[in-house]
């Protein structure tokens, strides 16, 4: 029987009885299963809500779940009762699994950042200030210890000792700057701004131009509490080490710290663990296994080397903050052949440096260079001469969550115009502008609803964020594949909607949204689309794909996102499933 009348049947059926019907549980299970319109949908629910055992109902988890389901997924207005004290007003992130509330990409970013740290705190070993001193504490545990298990376990006291330290401190900044001001950092223009001053001066200090040295008060008075001994005295030893080797560590710990206070939450948490731990694992592992000292290379100018190489990988990565604080006020002062150049110029000098063309006030002479070295620089200069093609519109896929996206140039179009001119992109749509991949897009989504309607094409909504990495990392490496670009190109219409942008709303136009219980007021255009995301989708991250069918109605191909369609295939493939599902919900 077709799924339409025998819904209007059952329907029919039990309206017949509202007064004064029980409504079973299969029933009312197989009614839900058979919705496919609002009307349905809210039919069936007065069915429920009228029946003469609806607490009953109400109360079964499966019938809960299926409204719920069903709610979500064709965005209809749950009833009250379907909603929990968590999820009420709530932001619920949509996860892998089923009834999974967690974000994976908040996760990922989490994991992401604890590699980086731990990937940094074993560079840090490598400065003349920390690993210089790993086979002298070593040497202090085990000849002060009476036997080999104390000195063990004395040196696995101080492994945590540093640990702790290091995890204090980004508890700190996490306590101190509140886990919703940490994430405004990540777009506010002037805390990037901030960000690109304090790694300039750490690249420079490590470079050599001077050192940020802490009060050498703090570093005698941890240094009179380590003599103490006991596991008091095994902490203020880790002080000091943290103290002493902070000309080393500090631009270190300075710039994990904003890169993680720019992802917000406890990342400042997680990226103080990852790099303590890292840093701590030496001197525990080898106060362990004391004959591995033996292949230790020795101290020497190798090690000024590190710091020189740190300092160029900070200078590069403080012209990122600064690539953000352009973008938030949109001042085109750094455009992407402006930011590639500044990258070549940085890398192309640290070629020079590592193959000895170039010294710094600290350096040793260099008669020759090592292996390691060349090859080294061997692949600096591949990845300067990769870079060189970006001046003149190449995507540059290897670094493109760096540079500003390609429509933000001085050649949009690439050079030449890649094939198309400014003229005839014009002639689409005066509230069109060039987006990604040199496509078409809207920034209003009624404008492009609207649109979408009288060509009769479906509307792909992109959530993104003008400095969100893994929006360009999607629009660099996803959106230009071949069978994406020209159904992106040809088949929707697309609305890139920035929920960062600072640009101030009429006050006749402000929008309030309850979020977490609380009024949220649109005041700003990024606030309006963030809280229409929120609002509409239960979630806030960034990007995240939607396509909406002729009358603005979410198509049954749910959402995309970087962490599940990062892959061009799986993208594909739910592109391809919204297109097919549009020409469906125009034949009804």
């Amino acid at each position: 029987m077709n799924k339409f009348v025998a819904l209007v049947l059952m329907i029919f059926a039990f309206g017949a009885f509202t007064n004064a019907a029980t409504l079973n549980e299969g029933d009312a299970k197989e009614l839900l299963n058979l919705i496919e319109t609002e009307k349905d949908y809210s039919d069936a629910i007065d069915l429920i809500q009228s029946s003469d055992n609806a607490d009953e109902l109400k109360s079964n988890d499966e019938i809960t779940k299926l409204i719920t389901e069903i709610s979500e997924k064709k965005s209809f207005e749950a009833p009250e009762w379907t909603l929990t004290d968590e999820s009420e007003g709530g932001i619920v992130e949509k996860g892998d699994g089923e009834g999974d509330t967690d974000d994976p990409t908040e996760d990922k970013s989490l994991w992401a950042i604890f590699l980086l740290s731990f990937a940094s705190g074993l560079a840090a070993i490598l400065t003349p200030c920390v690993f210089p001193m790993i086979p002298m504490t070593v040497s202090f545990f085990t000849k002060q210890s009476k036997t080999r298990a104390k000195g063990i376990r004395n040196a696995i006291l101080y492994g945590i000792s540093i640990i702790v330290i290091y995890i204090v401190l980004g508890t700190v900044v996490t306590a101190i700057f509140g886990a919703n001001v940490l994430n405004e950092m990540s777009t506010n223009p002037w805390f990037n701004l901030v960000f690109f001053v304090i790694l300039v001066v750490f690249a420079v200090s490590f470079m050599g131009a001077f050192e940020i040295r802490l009060p050498s008060k703090w570093v005698n008075k941890a240094d009179e509490n380590a003599d103490k001994g006991g596991v008091i005295g095994i902490f203020f030893m880790a002080l000091v080490l943290a103290l002493v080797s902070f000309s080393c560590t500090g631009p270190i710990v300075g710039s994990l710290i904003v890169e993680a206070a720019s992802e917000g939450g406890i990342a400042p948490v997680v990226g103080m663990f990852g790099f303590s731990l890292a840093l701590a694992l030496p001197f525990t592992l080898f106060a362990v296994f004391p004959g591995w000292m033996n292949s230790l290379p020795q101290s020497g100018g190798w090690l000024n080397t590190v710091k020189v190489f740190l300092g160029f990988l900070e200078l590069a990565l403080a012209f990122k903050f600064l690539s953000n604080a352009d973008l938030a006020w949109d001042a085109h002062m750094l455009e992407r052949e402006v930011f590639i150049a500044i990258w070549i110029a940085i890398f192309g000098t640290l070629v020079l440096y590592l193959f000895g063309k170039v010294q710094l006030p600290h350096d040793s002479p260099i008669e020759r260079i090592s292996v390691g070295r060349a090859m080294l620089g061997i692949t600096t200069l591949a990845l300067v001469v990769y870079m060189i093609p970006g001046l003149w519109g190449a995507p540059l896929k290897l670094i493109n969550a760096f540079p500003p996206p390609s429509q933000y140039a001085e050649s949009p179009l690439g050079f030449g115009g890649g094939g198309l001119t400014k003229a005839s992109s014009e002639i689409h749509n005066e509230d069109m502008h060039l987006g990604p991949q040199k496509l078409m897009v809207f920034h209003d989504y009624d404008k492009a609803l609207a649109y979408a309607q009288k060509e009769g094409k479906p509307l792909f909504v992109d959530f993104t964020g003008v400095n969100c990495v893994n929006c360009r990392r999607m629009e660099e490496t996803v959106w230009g594949e071949p069978g994406i670009i020209d159904k992106l190109k040809d088949d929707v219409v697309i609305v890139s909607l920035y929920v960062d942008k600072k640009i101030p709303l009429p006050k006749e136009e402000q929008t309030t949204t309850i979020i977490n219980g609380e009024k949220s007021v649109a005041e700003t255009v990024g606030e309006k689309w963030m809280n229409m995301q929120i609002d509409r989708y239960k979630t806030a991250t960034q990007p995240y794909y939607v396509m909406h069918g002729p009358n603005g109605e979410d198509l049954g191909n749910n959402s995309a996102d970087y962490l599940n369609h990062r892959n061009p295939d799986d993208f594909k493939d739910w592109l391809e499933e919204g297109l097919d599902l549009f020409e469906k919900a125009k034949e009804k």
